[in-house]
């Protein structure tokens, strides 16, 4: 066996996913021996056979796998409880394997995965559905770019043509559920979480938290970075299609027709409106000017 063989045979053995008891299997897909597989490459000391020790690698590594998911994820993972939560993280990642350089992106499919995973959420789909895509978009909030705002005086150009863009920090939710206060809570009571090893052999278990009922309830934020620290924003329906129309591409005349369109205020009242979300936005940063396709 060349080294490239023997790398390639042990990340193979390493990667493949453990059984649903968190064991590593003890068959291949095709119905071979692992344990004769590790004996092939493995040798096995006093105390542990070729098997016992690719296992404590195997094992690890989903621990440590399962751990990151966890890491961008406690809100979920405190109302679903450990036990379930490691169940539907072992689940996803079956279906969606690391493809990147970095543990960042291990959850970057997990809430669009979960929309259609609803064995795992435990009766709350939608408020589980609703709590991984603030988690997620908390991620991309503190991690993407922020690039120079529009400046007052460049306001004074605009027309119903202009184009603007926002801030790639900036995440836009439609959320069925007021989960940003329960977010926010757990990712306070996790700020000072312990630092895992990378020797783990065990995930440190939460039970299912008792959290408070939450009454269903359409909400619209916006995610944003500020001073390096990540903000939640309430803001209301034609802000958020405003701020959702320009996101898309759309000219400043096409959002603004679109997040008024059905007529709920008068001329007057739009008018202050879009002054008041223009000066919020604008005082925040979150607008820039669009780059020429």
């Amino acid at each position: 066996m060349t080294l490239l063989e023997l790398q390639r045979r042990m990340a193979e053995d390493v990667m493949r996913p453990l059984s649903p008891d968190f064991q590593m299997q003890t068959t291949t897909e095709d119905g071979r021996s692992i344990a004769a597989i590790a004996e092939g490459y493995i040798k096995p000391n006093e105390r542990l056979s070729s098997f016992d020790r690719l296992e404590i690698y195997n094992r690890q590594y989903w621990f440590r796998v399962i751990t990151a998911v966890a890491e961008d994820f406690p809100a979920l993972n405190a109302v679903l409880g450990s036990d379930a939560f490691d169940v539907l993280v072992l689940a996803y990642l079956r279906d969606n394997p690391s493809s990147s350089f970095t543990l960042r992106d291990l959850g970057s499919r997990l809430p669009e995965w979960l929309q259609d995973h609803a064995e795992f959420t435990s009766g709350n789909h939608d408020l589980a559905v609703d709590i991984a895509r603030l988690e997620w978009a908390y991620v991309e909030a503190f991690d993407r770019a922020a690039i120079p705002p529009v400046n007052g005086a460049d306001f004074a150009g605009f027309d119903g043509e202009t184009r603007l863009s926002l801030q790639p920090h900036l995440q836009l939710l439609n959320l069925k559920y007021p989960v940003d206060e329960l977010v926010l809570a757990v990712h306070r009571e996790n700020a000072l979480s312990d630092i895992m090893s990378n020797a783990i052999s065990k995930r440190r278990q939460t039970s299912e938290a008792d959290l408070p009922e939450l009454p269903r309830q359409d909400i619209y934020l916006a995610v944003h970075r500020y001073d390096n620290s990540v903000y939640y924003r309430r803001i209301d329906r034609e802000a958020f299609l405003l701020l959702s129309s320009l996101q898309s591409g759309n000219s400043l005349g096409s959002a603004l027709e679109s997040a008024f369109q059905d007529g709920t205020y008068t001329a007057e009242d739009q008018t202050a409106k879009i002054q008041e979300y223009f000066a919020h936005a604008a005082e925040l940063g979150w607008f820039c000017i669009a780059t020429p396709k």
